[in-house]
C-alpha cells in the first residue's frame, strides 16, 4: 500500500488478520528499526486500528481490529484492486 513506515505496519496486519504478533515479530518481519517503529506505532495502538489480543508472560500480542472503520475500508478497497487485477489478468489471457 505505501512506503511510509505508517502504512507499512498497517500493511503488515492486513497481509496476516488471523495471526497476532509481538512488536519484536512485527519489527522483524518488516525489517524496521524499533525507533522508526514505535514513533508510528502507538498511533495505531491508540487510534484502535491495532489491539492487544493476548499477553503470554508480560510480552503482549498484537492484532489488526477488523471491526475498526478506517480497517474495514483498507480491507474493502485491498478486495476490488485484486478483483480488478484478476480481471484485467483474465481478459490478458484470452487475447
Amino acid at each position: 500500500m505505501g512506503d511510509s513506515p505508517r502504512l507499512r505496519i498497517i500493511d503488515f496486519f492486513l497481509d496476516n488478520p488471523l495471526f497476532d504478533f509481538t512488536k519484536k515479530e512485527v519489527i522483524e518481519a518488516l525489517g524496521m528499526s524499533k525507533r522508526t517503529f514505535y514513533k508510528y506505532f502507538g498511533d495505531l495502538e491508540r487510534y484502535g486500528i491495532v489491539r492487544v489480543s493476548r499477553r503470554i508472560g508480560r510480552a503482549k500480542l498484537y492484532r489488526l481490529n477488523l471491526r475498526h472503520p478506517l480497517v474495514e475500508l483498507l480491507r474493502e478497497y485491498e478486495k476490488r484492486v485484486s478483483l480488478q487485477m484478476a480481471g484485467e489478468e483474465s481478459v490478458a489471457a484470452k487475447v
